[in-house]
């Protein structure tokens, strides 16, 4: 199992286009793939393959989440669904640094 956590930075969170958008680029890969919202830490991670479930977590703007994926391609699907959270998952991000650049100058 391979993990790994990101902010949402678009600014209306994960409603129906941007979630779609995320679950469209989950099903491309074979691994078992969930989503946790880490804001709510009594919540059950949810598939990342499926939108309702997904739209269910309440995952807004800011919150941070966890993915984690179990199979052959586990690593290139969380690593890849991570850089499509970074981007902003087709939306405007919040603010004008990229996670990357946040990254380093917290370093």
């Amino acid at each position: 199992m391979y993990c790994r956590k990101a902010t949402i930075i678009n600014p209306s969170g994960l409603h129906a286009k941007p979630a779609s958008v995320f679950v469209r680029e989950a099903k491309k890969y074979n691994a078992e793939i969930v989503i946790a919202n880490l804001e709510l830490p009594d919540t059950i991670p949810v598939n990342a393959k499926s939108v309702m479930p997904l739209l269910s977590l309440g995952i807004g703007p800011g919150c941070e989440v966890e993915l984690a994926a179990d199979g052959e391609d586990e690593v290139q699907a969380v690593d890849d669904l991570i850089a499509l959270i970074e981007s902003g998952l087709g939306e405007t991000p919040l603010c004008s640094e990229t996670a990357e650049e946040k990254r380093e100058t917290d370093d």
